[in-house]
């Protein structure tokens, strides 16, 4: 198995370095970030502009971020000061001689970058220590550019640089160990969290990151979904803080294609290509935030306040309840089941559940009264509201009595054979235009619908789990579904407190079909030997504000559950790409299905 340890710098025994003056060439947004990180540390601070409107900039870059942290009361008026007075402008990089740490972080170019490192050469000292902040080009070539390549370190800050604590430090092949180590020393003593990667376009957080933007790009562009949906079924039910497309708008639709298209020509990976509604919409300025328009529409250029548009919904059709839903039935009784009985009955709804046995039935009551009891302790509901939500439950041990219900909610095994041979008892016994729902996450549910002789009536409608917690609902029409049903349904979620999102049928729906894929470039990424298990999951939480890194949620889902998963998403779409990594079926196949199992992609045994 793969090790998962945190990395270290590469001499631990020897002590690092100490670094007295820093340079920073360039200073953007990214550069003045960079100056004020080491700044506020106590160094001495040299920033370099391309000339007087450049250093002006850079003042003002300052001026702002440190007048904000003076605001929040993070930064003291005095501390200001002495930070400020700390950094020296100029537009000569001669100025650097006595510099012995220069980060670059001008414009992403490389003939520009190779241009600065051939300079330094005769600039800085031959033991100063030189990087680069790009994010996406080869660290290697700029390397070339000075006569010793071995002193080159990518150092890759994420924006705004002061707040962000996630540092890549990118190895080349020919990086003198002592130099990243030492540099491992400095990033560390700044109070940032470096994770350290090989030399490949995107690095740890691009690389996942981007493939996810690129194929939510592509979702909207096939118009699968639309991008409210998208954007809301990985909020709600990921938990990420934005949605796909609006951080494409944040990121700039132009800097997004340019990093994918470097991937692409790097590692000729298809999912890495840009999809075109990217170049179409950067031919024709839609960059996102700071143009006023992209995926979604703006106030004004550089406004984060979105306003309406022609895509954008009307709130005055929202769905509405076609079919008269008084009793909600539920089959199955395990933990998603017993979830989905409890949204109902607290939404008011008499619930009527089937179950094989007696006893799996009276379990639902127990887990559902177990909840409810935590929520009265919390001060979320009263003794009253209790026996009102179990005044509302009827469990049974017979399919028959579901009868009468309006809809039915499946919640069985995720086997194919008995869910359609439910599907086919509940075509028999269920009542002439009552709704029949599967909770399916990834089987075909035009299969289900098949089975039975109403396939207008079937429909999916994926909750998440836990269902009393998630907000998402993920509500899936086939080919054959009636728009009927699909409104009611929809209606039916925001009546019970639920986001719903639509989509149509195929496998993953929108949240597993850009989850699982961003999942398997993980292990992908591990197998490599390309970085650390931790790393990547603090780089994916540090940089790119995930809730949990892709380890720790593989873990946490079941790696067996995953895979699974992803064999569905690569039978459906062939894409070479979503074949499940090798890695991963190795680990299913020793038994190691995370946390369960006490060992998957960490060991567990001993927590």
């Amino acid at each position: 198995m793969m090790p998962a340890m945190t990395s270290t710098p590469a001499d631990s025994a020897a002590p690092a370095r100490e670094f007295t003056k820093i340079g920073v060439i360039g200073l953007g947004t990214m550069g003045a970030g960079i100056a004020e990180i080491f700044a506020r540390n106590g160094y001495s601070v040299i920033g370099v502009e391309l000339n007087d409107e450049g250093v002006e900039r850079g003042h003002q870059h300052l001026d702002n971020s440190t007048g904000r942290a003076v605001s929040r009361g993070k930064l003291t008026e005095d501390d200001q000061k002495a930070l400020l007075a700390r950094i020296t402008f100029t537009t000569e990089l001669k100025d650097l001689t006595d510099a012995d740490f220069v980060v670059e972080a001008v414009i992403e170019s490389l003939e520009v970058k190779k241009s600065i490192f051939s300079q330094l050469d005769d600039i800085v000292a031959k033991d100063a220590i030189i990087a680069t902040n790009t994010s996406s080009l080869s660290v290697t070539e700029i390397s070339t550019a000075n006569s010793q390549p071995g002193r080159v370190v990518g150092v890759h800050f994420f924006n705004p640089a002061p707040v962000q604590n996630l540092v890549e430090i990118v190895r080349t092949v020919v990086t003198d160990p002592t130099v990243l180590a030492d540099v491992q020393a400095l990033v560390t003593k700044v109070g940032k969290n470096p994770v350290v990667c090989g030399d490949k376009a995107g690095f740890i957080a691009n690389t996942l990151l981007f493939g996810y933007l690129n194929h939510a790009a592509s979702m909207f562009e096939t118009k699968y979904a639309s991008r409210e949906d998208i954007d809301a079924a990985m909020r709600f039910g990921c938990g990420y803080p934005m949605g796909p497309l609006a951080l494409l708008d944040l990121i700039g639709l132009d800097t997004a294609y340019e990093i994918l298209d470097t991937m692409y020509k790097q590692g000729r990976d298809r999912l890495h290509a840009p999809v075109p509604i990217l170049k179409q919409m950067v031919t024709a300025g839609l960059l996102g935030r700071k143009s006023g328009q992209g995926f979604y529409s703006y106030e004004a250029a550089d406004s984060p306040v979105v306003v309406a548009d022609d895509h954008t919904p009307n709130a005055d059709l929202a769905p509405q309840l076609k079919h008269d839903i008084k009793l909600v039935g539920v089959v199955g009784t395990g933990t998603m089941a017993s979830g989905i009985v409890e949204v109902f009955a607290k939404s008011g709804y008499d619930v009527l559940y089937v179950g094989r046995s007696a006893d799996k039935v009276a379990k639902v009551a127990e887990v559902i009264e177990r909840s409810l009891d935590k929520a009265i302790q919390r001060g979320k509901l009263d003794e009253a509201a209790k026996a009102a939500v179990l005044g509302r439950l009827t469990g049974s041990t017979s399919l028959e009595d579901l009868s009468g219900v309006d809809i039915v909610v499946e919640a069985i095994a995720e086997d194919l054979k008995i869910k359609t041979t439910l599907f086919e008892n509940l075509d028999e016994i269920c009542k002439p235009g009552a709704i029949l729902a599967t909770t399916t996450s990834s089987l075909p549910i035009i299969s289900c619908a098949t089975a039975t002789k109403r396939p207008h009536d079937v429909i999916g409608m994926h909750f998440f789990n836990p269902a009393p917690v998630m907000k998402l609902v993920e509500v899936v029409s086939t080919v054959s579904t009636s728009e009927d049903v699909a409104e009611s349904v929809l209606a039916l979620c925001a009546k019970v407190g639920k986001v719903a999102v639509s989509c149509t049928d195929r496998a993953g729906f929108i949240v597993n079909a850009l989850l699982f894929p961003y999942l398997n470039d993980a292990v992908r990424m591990l197998e490599a030997h390309y970085a650390t298990a931790d790393d990547i999951d603090l780089a994916m939480k540090q940089g790119c504000a995930l809730p949990m890194g892709p380890f720790e949620l593989l873990d946490v889902v079941g790696n067996d559950v995953s895979l699974a998963i992803q064999r569905e998403l690569y039978l459906e779409f062939r894409e070479p790409g979503f074949a499940p990594a090798p890695l991963l079926e190795h680990l299913v196949t020793a038994g190691y299905l995370g946390r369960k199992t006490k060992r998957g992609f960490r060991d567990y045994s001993a927590r």
